[in-house]
């Protein structure tokens, strides 16, 4: 099944189950002639919201690029997440004050079997419904849903203390609902927070994973005239959304025509497999000349050796203008990098390379283990 139709069928389930919980505890509630179940019932129905606001977004992510939005509206999504996480911090936050209320003014509430019955069925639907909405927000990648799976799950949580405290009352005559509300708050409040990271490191702009790097560093030395990839970059612009550009390694002996070739055929791979709109650099490697591969080995050598710089790449020597070009990437937390190329350009000048003139690009590591 379409993703979006996954994500917009499980939050309708979501939608009929609250609506249903409400309903029943609404009946309930005003035939028991308890306050406390018909204000449950309200509860259920604020949690629809969450379910409305995943369609909502589901429904506005699928629009196509446009000319003001030339990636789409993929990113929506990040902000459905976003809004939902926020009602699950601010039911923490709400629980917790109630809770901390009743730890200075602590009620003999009653409870009756009847009562019971009813937090026992909320208890398992909402269990129920939670484990399916997050597995299916697991399965299709959607922070959304996972986050309306976590608000129904820790509605479960909140009315499960709700019945170890009414059991707690029943059997030894002893309240602990403020501060069982306020441990089980404490706890909703930490995951709303780890809830709303997800979203928001994807709109700043998060490291894409190793993994990810490495399948499309595999799959572009496939191709044929590919020596080497590096400066991978990739933003994502919602599910399966992904651009970037990279550089690859070919022979200076590679003409125009074949370049083209090897660039226009890479972007139909990472297309392809990734849905990765990819722009494509070109680094050449001497060819035919020993001096240029020993060159090579030994200035490489010397930055894989110094304590600052993670990586080098690119090196190409033109001995017709006596140039020595590469791409340095400094260790992270190195505060002054341009100061570190001066310095390395500076050792390679006193080690023997007097006669060249050094141009050494700063490169950052966007996506590098």
């Amino acid at each position: 099944m379409d993703r979006n139709k996954r994500i917009i069928r499980t939050s309708i389930l979501g939608i009929v189950a609250n609506v249903f919980l409400a309903s029943f505890k609404a009946v309930v509630g005003f035939l028991a002639g308890s306050v406390a179940i018909v204000m449950d019932a309200v509860n259920n129905l604020s949690d629809v919201l969450s379910s409305v606001i995943t369609i909502i977004g589901t429904r506005l992510a699928e629009r196509p690029a446009d000319k003001n939005h030339p990636f789409g509206y993929g990113r929506i999504e990040y902000f459905s997440a976003i809004l939902i996480s926020v009602i699950v911090l601010m039911a923490g936050v709400s629980s917790l004050v109630e809770s901390v209320k009743k730890i200075f003014h602590p009620t003999d509430p009653e409870y009756t079997m009847f009562t019971l019955i009813i937090i026992v069925v909320a208890i398992l639907v909402k269990i129920l419904l939670g484990r399916h909405v997050k597995r299916v927000g697991k399965q299709v990648e959607s922070d959304a849903l996972i986050a309306s799976g976590a608000d129904a799950m820790f509605d479960a949580v909140i009315t499960l203390a709700t019945l170890v405290s009414a059991g707690i009352m029943l059997l030894w005559h002893i309240s602990i609902d403020g501060w069982l509300g306020a441990f089980i708050s404490l706890a909703i409040i930490k995951a709303g927070f780890e809830m709303l990271s997800s979203p928001v490191n994807e709109l700043l702009g998060m490291r894409i994973s190793p993994q990810f790097v490495r399948d499309i560093k595999a799959e572009v030395l496939k191709q044929p005239g590919v020596h080497g990839v590096f400066d991978v970059i990739v933003h994502s612009y919602g599910h399966g959304t992904y651009i970037g550009s990279l550089h690859v390694n070919v022979l200076d002996t590679t003409t125009a025509v074949e370049i083209q070739k090897i660039d226009r055929q890479i972007a139909e791979r990472l297309f392809d497999r990734f849905g990765l709109i990819a722009t494509v650099g070109i680094y050449c490697i001497n060819t035919g000349d020993s001096t240029a591969s020993r060159m090579q080995k030994d200035i490489l050598r010397r930055a894989f050796k110094h304590p600052q710089i993670h990586s080098s790449h690119g090196f190409y020597v033109d001995f017709d203008n006596h140039v020595i070009s590469f791409d340095i990437m400094p260790e992270y937390g190195v505060e002054d990098p341009a100061a570190l190329r001066d310095e390395f350009i500076q050792s390679l000048l006193d080690k023997g390379y007097s006669n060249y003139e050094f141009h050494v690009a700063l490169d950052n590591n966007y996506s590098e283990e």
